[in-house]
């Protein structure tokens, strides 16, 4: 066996989730979940078939997004991996959920903008994902300036209230 990392190749600020299915039925699933979840959203996704003609099957409503899918599935080449690159403007926590009540998804690896490299193992003609590093070790605890920087970030945008 053979350990490797693929870094994800993606501008800066684009989100995107990786996880791990079952089926080949998981893109049009995960499509109509994310379509369903947020209005007008802008993605691509690409899911790596682990038999048959072993494909990496894709779809999406962003050319870009559906690009950066398919180049960044081909490079993890994981059976039954997918990953979604989310537009501009689209964040995560917004489809986690529809994501994670779908039936084929079996884990989430990660759903983060930040840099990742994807830890994958190789036997034979096939690989596997071990798992994610994703974004950068902490440079210590935060402190009560910190604290309060956190939860008047949140009240910002919205996610924590008074």
């Amino acid at each position: 066996m053979e350990l490797m990392t693929v870094k994800i190749e993606k501008p800066e600020e684009i989100n995107f989730i990786l996880g791990q299915s079952h089926f080949i039925k998981t893109v049009e699933d995960l499509y109509e979940a994310l379509v369903s979840a947020v209005p007008g959203i802008k993605f691509g996704l690409a899911f790596c078939e682990a038999s048959g003609k072993r494909l990496v099957r894709c779809s999406g409503t962003d050319d870009d997004m559906l690009a950066l899918a398919q180049k960044n599935a081909l490079a993890i080449g994981a059976g039954h991996s997918f990953i979604i690159f989310l537009g501009p403007g689209f964040f995560p926590i917004n489809v986690l959920n529809a994501i994670k009540n779908n039936p084929q998804v079996c884990n989430i690896f990660c759903a983060t903008a930040n840099p990742t490299s994807v830890i994958i193992a190789e036997e034979g003609d096939g690989r596997g994902i071990l798992g994610v590093i994703d974004g950068r070790t902490p440079l210590g605890i935060e402190n009560e300036e910190d604290v309060a920087w956190r939860l008047g970030f949140l009240r910002t945008i919205g996610y924590k209230l008074g």
